[in-house]
């Protein structure tokens, strides 16, 4: 965005509580204005008391269906003309071992966490290239940035939430994918955020399935996150990040000219991305051998350097 620092439009995901509903308060008392969209509009009645129908706009929202989301922005660029931010926050999550989960649960969390999240993608990007327009002295697209809540778990698993984490590490995915495709000049830039333990009602509103027979035993790293969640400080003890000071990082994200394509944030997530990272490079360097001599007989093998993409030419 050529003025990233200006009152700016924000399309919020997963309003109704925690960051989302955070990132809205923080974003209006900003000066800007804000989308929210959540399943019960009800729950934001008391903040839409508080700021007039062209600074908030509440609109219902499931993003599992591509219509709603389609309608959602609609409305949105009909109230204001353009959207600036969206922040893809929608989502949910549920405890259990992975071998426990009933097909059609992993499945319906999939298609709010990933399909839900991909359907907001598409949309953003739609909005941000097609209809904000471009800057009259050079020509440049306006754009626009696309913060996707993701989660350290993308980075590594955590036992008992396996498909939640798997469902973000797709989106990640998805994020990097578009980032490739996506023209420079349309000015649309990405961001997958990494959360740690933030303390926010979503721990306590988790679902606790029933455990699959093979994992009871104490010892599983799966029942002693069972185990942390029916504690009743075990929550307290662990979840030691502020969500109202990650909802002000979201403001501080949006204005970069230049944004991480991942952002960890949380002691915790630091350390994952870090060991993940240094993990991954020394399995490379310990089985590069391993490559030498997989090639057709007689064809050049190119030397890529790291980062590099493979293109046809």
């Amino acid at each position: 965005m050529s003025t990233p620092t200006s009152p700016k439009v924000w399309f919020v995901t997963g309003s109704s509580s925690g960051i989302g509903r955070l990132t809205v308060e923080a974003a209006l008392r900003a000066g800007d204005s804000v989308v929210a969209t959540l399943r019960k509009p009800s729950v934001l009645e008391s903040l839409q008391a508080e700021y007039p129908a062209e600074r908030l706009l509440v609109l219902p929202l499931d993003v599992s269906s591509s219509s709603q989301v389609s309608d959602a922005f609609e409305l949105a660029v009909n109230a204001f003309g353009r959207i600036d931010v969206v922040l893809n926050n929608a989502g949910y999550y549920f405890i259990s071992d992975a071998e426990g989960v009933p097909e059609d649960q992993a499945r319906k969390m999939f298609d709010t966490v990933f399909w839900g999240a991909a359907n907001v993608t598409g949309e953003a990007i739609r909005v941000f290239r097609d209809v904000n327009g471009k800057e009259e002295k050079s020509g440049r697209g306006i754009g626009g940035r696309l913060l996707q809540m993701s989660s350290r778990t993308a980075v590594s698993p955590q036992a008992g939430s396996i498909h939640y984490a798997a469902a973000k590490a797709a989106l990640e995915t998805l994020s990097d994918g578009y980032a490739t495709e996506l023209d420079p000049a349309w000015n649309i830039k990405i961001s997958c955020i990494e959360p740690g333990l933030f303390h926010t009602s979503a721990p306590a509103n988790s679902t606790m399935l029933p455990p699959h027979p093979a994992y009871t035993s104490p010892s599983l790293p799966v029942t002693q996150y069972r185990a942390l969640y029916n504690h009743p400080d075990g929550i307290e003890h662990i979840f030691t990040g502020d969500p109202a000071k990650l909802a002000q990082l979201m403001l501080r994200l949006a204005d970069l000219e230049e944004p991480p394509a991942r952002l960890p944030v949380h002691a915790v997530s630091l350390a994952a991305v870090r060991h993940k990272g240094e993990s991954l490079v020394k399995t490379v360097d310990e089985y590069a051998s391993w490559s030498d001599d997989v090639y057709l007989e007689g064809v050049e093998v190119k030397e890529y350097k790291a980062g590099e993409k493979f293109l046809f030419k």
